[in-house]
């Protein structure tokens, strides 16, 4: 079986991953306790940034260990922490940032201490071409350039704003998005002239993005913090899928993608 990533809107994420954690129910209660395998549903939540390395990554775990399933849903980091918070039955929680983390970690719903697992650090996404010649941040608040931007509570978006602020750039984005890959869709349907994501996102989407390195980017590393649920359905599927993604494979997908070892 394939890992099986989707992405939902937040209203309606908790009913979404209800109905698959009860669907799955069957499989995790006979899975792995007694003869150390693993097997049954494994849901992670995910950055959204983490979209394209976590559905490679699940596919391998799923290799490594038939029988089991991952099922990825992907959002920005607040959205999912708050989700948690709430009760969304989920085994996985793998966040853009520290902040986020911790929102679970205070509220009881972490099993253990979450880890590190990789880095991430701004670019400035702008269309293939450079139509609006952006070069740096400065350019970004030039008249008439067209900026989007992740709201401030997601990793990318509050990332955005230390980098800005560490320019001494001020700018009013023409849209602020809940998830990096918002930001970055709208620079890949000509809908704005630039957007500040991760470098990782941007190479995934080099066939229609270009990534502008700046400088300041290196004041706004963002820490990817990953744990297992308290609560979790499936808690030794939890327990090794967050032991893979610390795997060397695991981190190979993570490099190759264009993360940094934490």
């Amino acid at each position: 079986m394939s890992a099986r990533a989707v992405r939902t809107p937040v209203a309606a994420l908790v009913a979404a991953v209800a109905v698959a954690g009860c669907g799955a129910g069957g499989d995790q209660s006979s899975g792995g306790a007694d003869d150390g395998r693993v097997t049954g549903t494994v849901t992670v939540f995910a950055a959204a940034s983490l979209t394209e390395s976590f559905t490679r990554i699940g596919k391998d775990f799923e290799a490594a260990h038939p029988g089991s399933t991952v099922t990825l849903n992907f959002a920005g980091s607040s959205a999912l922490a708050n989700q948690i918070n709430q009760g969304a039955p989920a085994d996985v929680f793998a966040s853009a940032s520290p902040t986020n983390m911790t929102t679970v970690t205070k509220a009881g719903a972490a099993d253990g201490a979450p880890s590190v697992f990789a880095r991430n650090q701004l670019v400035i996404a702008v269309p293939r071409g450079n139509p609006a010649a952006v070069t740096g941040l400065a350019d970004l608040s030039r008249p008439g350039v067209k900026v989007a931007l992740c709201a401030n509570q997601v990793p990318c978006g509050a990332a955005a704003r230390t980098a800005l602020d560490a320019a001494g750039v001020t700018l009013t984005p023409v849209t602020l998005e809940q998830d990096v890959k918002g930001a970055l869709a709208k620079v890949k349907l000509g809908e704005v002239d630039a957007a500040l994501v991760y470098r990782t996102d941007a190479r995934a989407a080099s066939a229609d993005v270009t990534g502008v390195e700046f400088p300041e980017s290196a004041r706004a590393i963002n820490d990817y913090p990953i744990v297992a649920l308290r609560d979790a359905p499936n808690p030794d599927g939890a327990r090794a899928f967050v032991a893979y993604v610390t795997s060397t494979p695991a981190r190979a997908i993570l490099a190759e993608a264009g993360f940094q070892a934490p």
